[in-house]
């Protein structure tokens, strides 16, 4: 029986009140030249190069482990042709975001953690998108990578409501957008596309973000919801916050209805997906997860 709280304000209000940071004009900038597809290189490279902090940044992640070049890239331009500036700019929205989440300090709710097991998604939600050869595959990087954003938010906004959701998710084993519907009628995969929307990011990002949750419906849906069936699938993974693998068997089951992968391909994708992470990590001053996705693979 569902545990008995106070009545709260939905979502609009709740997004309201929170006063909300506004995202970095330089990343504003970034997205409004993605929506026009003659923009290019020169064109993205401006805005990053009068943003002293963004450029430093952007330099330092090309020229990081994850993508191991040879040579030191130097230049804004040179990074944008090499990496690509699908990439560049969804680095851009991240790592701005990244700045904007807060930490609540809530009970044994750890930052950090939230973020190792998002992009430890991320990058399993990448891989597995060029495994199906999805022509967005670095935009289903950067949804999965802010799908749980807005938990931080929430868990500020409302601690008392959320102590007992932590409580149940923990005894139970009840996924916690189930646990949010059935108290407050939404979940936080409708809240982070709540301010992507409010952030005047695409509605196609938000779509991605919102429905994560819903792995058996996007399935059901075919060829048309395969990018979104793959954020999905991604939020099936081990937590790092917890002790047990509690969707591994909905993860197994739901995973080949996308993907004919053989058992060793299973472990390529895992495998390719910890180096990726211990690649990764240092750009957003992140531990390596303790139990890797092979040792939770192996871990029967």
């Amino acid at each position: 029986m569902a545990t008995t709280i106070a009545p709260i304000k939905n979502l609009d209000e709740i997004l309201s009140s929170a006063q909300l940071p506004a995202l970095p004009q330089t990343a504003i900038r970034l997205i409004e030249l993605s929506q026009d597809a003659s923009n290019g290189p020169r064109e993205f490279a401006k805005p990053i190069e009068a943003d002293a902090g963004l450029m430093g940044q952007v330099l330092r992640f090309v020229n990081s482990s994850y993508f191991g070049f040879s040579r030191e890239i130097s230049s804004i331009p040179q990074a944008l042709a090499l990496v690509g500036v699908r990439t560049i700019k969804n680095f851009a929205l991240w790592s701005a975001v990244f700045a904007l989440v807060p930490d609540p300090k809530f009970g044994p709710f750890d930052l950090k953690k939230l973020w190792q097991d998002s992009l430890r998604r991320a990058l399993f939600a990448r891989c597995l998108g060029r495994e199906l050869k999805l022509s967005n595959s670095e935009d289903l990087f950067a949804a999965a990578l802010l799908q749980d954003m807005a938990i931080p938010l929430l868990l500020k906004e409302l601690p008392e409501h959320y102590e007992a959701l932590v409580e149940r998710r923990a005894k139970e084993g009840v996924r916690l957008s189930q646990l949010e519907r059935e108290i407050f009628g939404w979940d936080h995969a409708q809240a982070a596309a709540a301010l992507v929307r409010n952030w005047k990011l695409p509605e196609s990002f938000a779509r991605l973000i919102e429905r994560h949750p819903s792995v058996d419906d996007l399935i059901d849906r075919g060829a048309s919801e395969l990018d979104a069936a793959c954020i999905a699938v991604a939020a099936l993974l081990p937590a790092c916050q917890d002790d047990g693998w509690t969707e591994r068997e909905k993860f197994f089951a739901v995973l080949p209805r996308i993907w004919q992968g053989s058992t060793d391909g299973v472990e390529r994708l895992f495998a390719n997906t910890d180096e990726s992470f211990k690649d990764f990590a240092p750009v957003m001053s992140l531990p390596v997860p303790k139990k890797s996705l092979i040792d939770w693979l192996h871990d029967a």
